[in-house]
C-alpha cells in the first residue's frame, strides 16, 4: 500500500529518517575550527593543515609533548596559548614547514621551541642537534633564555654561541670539524 500523510507528517517523518552522515559531520567540524581561527585571527594557508590547540593541555594529550615541558611552561605563567602559538605549534608538531607572522610580543619564540623540544625527544650525547639562528645578538639571546626556561629538568643542554672563537675554547678547538 500506499502512505497517506499530511506535508507536516512528511517533514517529520524525514527529519527522523536523516542521520548525520561522515560528509556533514566533517562540514560541521570545519566550519567550527574556521570560526575558531577568525575569532583569534588567524590566517593560514595550505593543505592538509592541522587543527589549532585552544590550550596547553591539548599538547599533551594530542603531541605527547614530555611532562616536564608541560610543567616548565605552567611554571612560566603560560596558561592559553597566543594565536601564533594555537596554530604554529601543531603545524610543526605534524613536521610541517612553516613561515609565520606575528607582532613583536606575540610568543613566537615559545611556539617554535615547543616542537623543537618534542622532536628531539630526549637528550642524547651526540654534539649538536638543532641550531636555531638569530639575525641580532639581543633576539638570539632571549631565545637562549626561553629555551633554557622550557628545557629544565629535560637534561637538554642549552648553548649559545656568538663568537666562533669563544665556541673553540667552550666546546674544543676540533669542536668546529666535529660539528
Amino acid at each position: 500500500g500506499i502512505k497517506w500523510m499530511s506535508s507536516l507528517e512528511a517533514k517529520f517523518e524525514d527529519a527522523k529518517d536523516k542521520k548525520p552522515t561522515a560528509e556533514k559531520l566533517e562540514r560541521l567540524r570545519r566550519e567550527k575550527i574556521n570560526r575558531f581561527r577568525n575569532q583569534h585571527r588567524i590566517n593560514i594557508q595550505g593543505t592538509d593543515l592541522p587543527d589549532p590547540i585552544a590550550s596547553f593541555d591539548q599538547l599533551q594529550k594530542e603531541y605527547k609533548v614530555h611532562p616536564k615541558i608541560m610543567e616548565n611552561i605552567q611554571a612560566a605563567g603560560f596558561h592559553v596559548p597566543t594565536p601564533i602559538q594555537m596554530q604554529a605549534i601543531p603545524v610543526m608538531l605534524h613536521g610541517r614547514e612553516l613561515l609565520a607572522s606575528a607582532p613583536t610580543g606575540s610568543g613566537k619564540t615559545l611556539a617554535f621551541c615547543i616542537p623543537l623540544l618534542t622532536h628531539l625527544k630526549q637528550p642524547r650525547n651526540k654534539g649538536f642537534r638543532a641550531l636555531i639562528i638569530s639575525p641580532t645578538r639581543e633576539l638570539a639571546s632571549q631565545t637562549h633564555r626561553e629555551l633554557v626556561k622550557l628545557a629544565e629538568g629535560t637534561g637538554f643542554r642549552i648553548h649559545m654561541i656568538h663568537k666562533a672563537a669563544e665556541a673553540a675554547k667552550k666546546f674544543g678547538p676540533k669542536s668546529s670539524k666535529k660539528f
